[in-house]
């Protein structure tokens, strides 16, 4: 049981790490365009292989 007084502690501080770096990535908008690259993948403009 006195592992406990060690792991919970570590778990909340992991925990409210995770958070604090997913409240930032949503602040610096880098989820703004969730489908922009599902569409580019069947657009024939961006091909990965030049036409000759």
């Amino acid at each position: 049981m006195d592992v406990l007084t060690y792991l919970i502690p570590i778990s909340l501080v992991l925990g409210g790490a995770g958070l604090v770096g997913f409240i930032y990535t949503v602040r610096s908008n880098q989820y703004d365009d969730p489908e922009g690259d599902a569409h580019r993948i069947l657009n024939d403009d961006w091909d990965d292989h030049p036409k000759p």
